[in-house]
């Protein structure tokens, strides 16, 4: 493990409910692992004698409650949920978006328009909207209360595999297997940039918490920063050692974390472009990666048919969920973190949350 002059903002006060089971296993990662020398992060100070103990921590962590939705009739390429936890969307290779109430799992719309494979689907930041992409090369904005198509983003001349809406709601930026990133008014449908450098197709894109950095991955092995104001390309990260699929920043915007076809999760500081660590142990190429929204601890999905959860301090796996019996190519947490959802080639979607 590295040791690096800058860290992940966390919060040192950290009290555990049902709805902050993400925070509680990473205190209950601190305490098991004392004496470990930390990585990455700053070793978080001891905690107080309101902290729940270890048992509690790790019994409600390693039994969680799984809701499985199985409307799906093909497998499931991208999910998400909105930001107050309660709507879940799943879309997949028979070209359907399916919207769902969690709590009475209970799908609420089958929205048809793609008329080949779904890659990617979003909610805007305020929930009033959820967007598709795929193989036919057109991004989808639906009124997911309603069922009806909004709008449709047309310039990609491939399919888009995957897209991202700012923070602040009012840009969408997608990739496509045509080599391009493109970023959008999407209130308006106008097309603003079209971003070009990587050779090949790009797998993924993410945008910076502050909206100001666009970080693109793709099957060139290579991960690219840009400005999203002047499209100017500032940094060209590299260390993969096969395609890169997956990427996300941390929720403070300093750093990244990407996922190869290599079976590795990278840890980069953004600032820098410097490569922080490698983190080891899927068995398989990695689709999917996430952080926390306090940023202690990686979420990643992988064809090896797992998830696992990184605690940031220690560089190790916290925990690996095997409950799907095929690849799972996508994983979304609502905003506060209480609900992670994943989807997979098992035509399935699960829930996962604390008992």
């Amino acid at each position: 493990m590295l040791n690096q002059k800058s860290e992940l903002s966390l919060s040192t006060n950290l009290k555990y409910n049902k709805s902050q089971w993400w925070i509680g296993v990473s205190v209950a990662s601190i305490l098991a692992l004392s004496g470990v020398t930390y990585g990455v992060l700053e070793r978080q100070k001891s905690p107080s004698s309101q902290k729940p103990t270890l048992e509690k921590v790790t019994a409600n962590w390693y039994m969680p409650s799984i809701q499985t939705l199985t409307g799906n009739t093909s497998g499931v390429w991208s999910v998400t949920v909105s930001q107050d936890g309660k709507i879940l969307a799943s879309a997949g290779h028979d070209g359907i978006v399916r919207v769902w109430n969690i709590q009475q799992g209970k799908q609420l719309h089958s929205l048809a328009g793609h008329d080949r494979a779904v890659l990617s689907i979003a909610f805007s930041p305020d929930d009033s909207v959820l967007a598709s992409s795929g193989q036919d090369g057109i991004i989808r904005l639906w009124n997911w209360q309603t069922g009806k198509l909004i709008a449709e983003l047309v310039s990609h001349t491939k399919p888009v595999r995957s897209f991202v809406f700012s923070a602040d709601g009012q840009t969408l930026v997608s990739c496509s297997w045509d080599k391009t990133i493109k970023i959008w008014n999407w209130r308006t449908g106008k097309l603003k940039q079209t971003l070009k450098g990587h050779p090949v197709g790009v797998f993924a894109v993410s945008i910076s918490p502050d909206g100001q950095t666009i970080a693109s991955v793709s099957k060139d092995k290579t991960i690219k920063l840009w400005n999203v104001v002047t499209g100017e390309l500032q940094k060209t990260l590299t260390g993969h050692q096969d395609s890169v699929r997956a990427v996300a920043f941390s929720p403070d915007g300093n750093y990244l974390a990407t996922g190869s076809n290599d079976k590795t999760i990278k840890l980069w500081e953004v600032s820098t472009g410097t490569l922080i660590h490698t983190l080891t142990g899927h068995d398989n190429l990695v689709n999917s990666v996430l952080f926390s929204p306090n940023s202690q601890t990686l979420i990643s999905a992988s064809q090896d048919q797992t998830i696992k959860r990184w605690n940031l301090y220690t560089m190790e796996v916290i925990q690996t969920f095997s409950a799907h019996t095929a690849p799972v190519n996508s994983i979304a947490l609502g905003a506060n973190g209480n609900k992670l959802v994943s989807g997979s080639w098992d035509k399935t979607v699960k829930v996962w949350q604390p008992r």
